[in-house]
């Protein structure tokens, strides 16, 4: 909610404010100074900036992790491939701001996931609904 909200507020100010104030929010969340720079891994609130960039490609990125989640059973690979299918569908569907925005937070969300990347490459991530590690 706090993308979303963000995004929202700043958007009264013009569309530059409304995709600072999302670039803002995730790296804010991934890089607080509070907490030494050591956050959370920001796809939360990357898909509620996407929501309040473009409902559209929210909902895209939604529907891609509930779709991959359901077929795959894990998580991360979701929310992996998700924020990819939400950068290439801000491609496809909205203003070049909006989708190089979208574009940068993507790698930043993988580079934060790269704990659960070496568990799936090593079969040892857990799967959704599973309790410890596989």
């Amino acid at each position: 909610m706090k993308g979303l909200a963000a995004v929202l507020v700043c958007a009264a100010f013009g569309p530059i404010s409304a995709i600072g104030a999302a670039v803002g929010a995730v790296l804010g969340h991934m890089f607080p100074v509070w907490l030494r720079f050591k956050g959370g891994k920001g796809m939360a609130t990357a898909i509620g900036v996407m929501w309040g960039l473009s409902w559209p490609v929210g909902a895209i990125t939604c529907a891609a992790w509930l779709a991959i989640a359901a077929l795959f059973h894990y998580s991360s690979l979701a929310t992996l491939l998700s924020i990819v299918i939400g950068a290439v569908a801000a491609w496809l569907t909205v203003d070049w701001r909006v989708a190089l925005a979208i574009s940068l937070i993507a790698p930043l969300v993988w580079v934060r996931h790269h704990e659960n990347i070496a568990r799936l490459l090593k079969g040892t991530e857990s799967k959704i609904g599973q309790s410890g590690k596989a």
